[in-house]
């Protein structure tokens, strides 16, 4: 018998399972029998609610609800507090910048169980953050990738089974130009230091040398829109909590409450590292063909035992596991056949133990996640649709036949978003068998292999100087044999010449990790060409124009090469070219 129900139980669904279920207290679903039941089964405990779906559910439970799978909660003490009187307001924003991608399922489980749990859910498309943050979206493409990302998060959020009638939708736009917020920006501006506004938006806003005004009110903003949108408490990654702890400091300054705050950890990339819009091979996009999809997982870091930095196994933890209950590994009978997981504890330690095979994780998440995406794919197939996303993300136009060629011609614009420029770590350094000035080296750039580079800078920088050192490579260079070794990629250095010339490889910042995308500032989000054509002659006519700046930053016409953690620069070579 339930003691929350006073009812007969469910049979388990299978012989000797602990797990049992009661359709009153759990809608049918099964959880585990202290989860849900050791607070209904306490000396007056009272069921105070009904959800949506008629569960009754106490304080406790709509707790573990809300925190389920976050990193941290800041203001647990006010969540109990605002529960025992009534359904938490909470909001998540998101900046209508990049294409989202399937990480974007991780707040979307959230706040599927955020609705679970009776909250008033809204989702802010936070479209002047997105041109805030040194214009990643222009002004002129804002309602655009709006409408893109109300469409987008919309289907997502059906294709999981959230009623979006639940949810309320606002555009940031809808409510920041009122002469209400505009004065409390004013307010907040003479409240907070330059550095307390960098320091916010360190982890979230592009990092830069000479940050734009712009970038430093976005944390400010973003602390405003917990009062405007009238919420209890803002829902984000734990990158955000820079600035949640800077709206903690800031709101109580003009008279308005401090909010709870409620992080979910950040889901590792295909690569390994952080999921990121602007790094093609770290991600899935949602629109991406099933044959797509199948060879960006066959390419994604997975090793065997390897449960750290596993974006594979965090996609199952943080959205398969809090969506279905349970993961399914598939598997031929001769291994094993299928095995059903019902905790993810289990499930992990199975990959540690290398009980399971990378390859069918990866084939049955791929399974599952296509489930996921069929339908959002479907409802973009409609010629609105598609003549939405050409409108909202337009993509450079490839020369055809019987166009004009030259310069003015748009259909093969030269931009620097072309050259799929990328971080990597110098792993191997020899000397050429068959050419003395010319070195080979083996180069990490966060693919399954390094690559091999045959570099000629034998006479300007010492072996031991390069080796185990984050330089920065073109990789799609069409692979050439130098002295009969094939080079898969260049290794752009800064130069001088003179009496003596001098050479010194380009530096990304400090901590940038192999395979990180290196991208010219303004050019972030346009695709890279699979490989560049050397009649089309793309990375000569974009190289006259690299040069190096006064403090030493490469630069094409005077915009800086970026990555995610700041500017690319070499050591001493001011005014130099890039080669």
């Amino acid at each position: 018998v339930c003691a929350g129900a006073r009812r007969p139980l469910m049979q388990p669904r299978e012989q000797g399972s602990e797990r049992s279920s009661c359709s009153v207290c759990l809608g049918g679903k099964e959880r585990e029998w202290g989860e849900v039941h050791s607070s209904l089964d306490r000396p007056g405990s009272s069921l105070e609610v009904f959800n949506n779906m008629g569960e009754k559910k106490d304080v406790q439970e709509k707790i573990n609800l809300i925190t389920r799978n976050l990193q941290e909660v800041l203001g647990e003490d006010k969540l109990h507090s605002t529960l025992q009187e009534r359904d938490l307001k909470v909001y998540w924003g998101t900046a209508t910048t990049g294409k989202p991608h399937i990480a974007y399922f991780v707040p979307m489980s959230k706040i599927a169980d955020f609705l679970k749990a009776g909250c008033e859910v809204t989702i802010l498309f936070a479209d002047l953050h997105a041109y805030l943050d040194n214009m990643k979206a222009p002004w002129e493409l804002l309602q655009l990738r709006t409408q893109y990302y109300e469409h987008i998060i919309k289907a997502m959020l059906e294709s999981i089974g959230v009623p979006t009638e639940k949810l309320k939708f606002v555009k940031g736009t809808d409510f920041q130009l009122s002469r209400e917020y505009t004065l409390d920006v004013y307010k907040l501006s003479s409240v907070v230091t330059q550095h307390d506004a960098k320091k916010a938006g360190a982890e979230v806003v592009k990092q830069v040398e000479h940050p734009l005004l712009s970038g430093l009110l976005y944390p400010g903003l973003q602390a405003l829109d917990e009062e405007y949108l009238k919420v209890d408490a803002q829902f984000g990654g734990i990158d955000q909590r820079k600035i949640f702890t800077f709206a903690e400091k800031c709101l109580p300054a003009l008279g308005f409450a401090k909010r709870i705050h409620l992080m979910n950890p950040m889901v590792p990339g295909l690569t390994g590292g952080k999921m990121s819009s602007s790094e093609e091979e770290s991600k899935i996009d949602l629109l991406d063909k099933r044959e797509d999809v199948k060879k960006k997982m066959k390419r994604a870091f997975c090793e065997p035992g390897n449960v750290e930095n596993n974006g594979i196994l965090s996609f199952v933890r943080h959205v398969l596991f809090p969506l279905h209950e349970e993961f399914v590994i598939l598997r031929d009978e001769k291994f094993g056949g299928n095995k059903t997981y019902l905790e993810y504890s289990k499930l992990e330690n199975d990959f540690r133990d290398q009980i399971i095979h990378p390859g069918d994780l990866k084939n049955s998440v791929e399974v599952v996640l296509n489930n996921l995406l069929d339908p959002i794919r479907k409802k973009f197939q409609t010629p609105e649709m598609q003549q939405l996303i050409k409108e909202a993300y337009p993509r450079h136009k490839k020369h055809q036949k019987g166009t004009p060629k030259g310069p003015a011609s748009e259909n093969d614009e030269v931009i620097p978003s072309r050259l799929d420029i990328r971080v990597g770590k110098i792993v191997s350094v020899e000397n050429h068998p068959d050419a003395e000035n010319l070195y080979v080296e083996q180069v990490d750039i966060g693919e399954a292999q390094p690559r091999t580079v045959v570099s000629g800078l034998v006479q300007y920088v010492a072996a031991e100087d390069l080796l185990n050192q984050n330089v920065v490579m073109l990789c799609n260079l069409k692979p050439q044999k130098m002295r009969g070794i094939e080079s898969q990629a260049m290794l752009l250095c800064a130069s001088i010449e003179g009496e003596k010339r001098k050479v010194e490889p380009l530096n990304p910042p400090a901590g940038s990790e192999p395979g990180e995308r290196v991208f010219i500032e303004g050019f972030e989000n346009g695709p890279a060409d699979d490989e560049l054509k050397p009649k089309k002659k793309i990375f000569e006519k974009l190289q006259v124009d690299f040069k190096i700046s006064d403090d030493c930053t490469a630069q094409w016409q005077q915009k800086n090469f970026m990555t995610k953690l700041g500017a690319v620069k070499c050591k001493s070579l001011k005014g130099g070219s890039i080669s």
